[in-house]
């Protein structure tokens, strides 16, 4: 059975085509075209990945967002929004977003988020389906990673990581000293291939890591920015 993609849209063609083109590459689809009923949808449905509109009636996608994420939902969600406006997409992203397209869109770029978003979602299923052979840790001073738990701690205290702010400091941490372009995060961390574009996604996860990493965010010692080249994990 195919993979089931929730459009939560309130223009009639856009849905159409989203349809269209995702049924050709074998997902199921759903749609909603105001945001109350999407957000019943995701909950009633539970979805692979929930493509949602910025402006609907009766419920704007700021808000399906929010409630989706206080309620313990992780399903995927990408963003369509017409808005140009930088602190709309860093909103939307902050609330929990996985990703935003701005229309009118790259159906190919559409595509391949979609894809992407999902394949991320089950390789983390998979990952914590395997049977552990013992605790796999990665030890960086005060920073603990158990990667079979997917989880982190430090000073021996849980840290409440979103899977993707999870993934993102184990993949930096993996590698301390090392400087990774925002362009490499997408395409490793986000699993964006060949990634170029919009990489605003990535300032957004760091900003937000480090508010729950760092004993003072406008100081950070863990994650360290490179002005210019990227971000890393200090190795002292």
């Amino acid at each position: 059975m195919g993979k089931c993609v929730l459009i939560v849209e309130d223009e009639k063609n856009i849905v159409d085509i989203l349809r269209f083109n995702l049924e050709r590459e074998g997902y199921q689809t759903l749609e909603a075209y105001d945001g109350s009923t999407g957000l019943q949808l995701a909950r009633a449905k539970n979805p692979d990945l929930i493509l949602l509109d910025l402006m609907l009636p009766r419920m704007n996608g700021f808000d399906v967002c929010r409630a989706l994420r206080e309620g313990g939902c992780s399903i995927p969600v990408i963003m369509l929004t017409a808005r140009e406006e930088e602190t709309d997409k860093v909103l939307g992203l902050e609330l929990g977003a996985d990703d935003y397209i701005t229309k009118p869109f790259s159906m190919r770029e559409l595509l391949a988020r979609v894809k992407a978003n999902i394949r991320r979602t089950e390789m983390l299923t998979v990952r914590s389906a395997a049977p552990a052979a013992g605790p796999q840790l990665i030890r960086r001073g005060r920073i603990v990673i158990d990667t079979d738990a997917m989880t982190a701690c430090k000073d021996d205290r849980p840290l409440d990581l979103t899977q993707r702010e999870y993934e993102l400091l184990k993949y930096l941490a993996s590698q301390p000293g090392k400087v990774f372009s925002r362009e490499a995060l997408m395409e490793h961390v986000w699993n964006y291939e060949g990634y170029v574009g919009d990489v605003r996604a990535v300032d957004v996860a760091v900003r937000r890591l480090r508010e729950k990493v760092e004993d003072d965010p406008a100081q950070p010692q863990f994650i360290i920015t490179r002005r210019g080249l990227g971000y890393l994990f200090s190795e002292e």
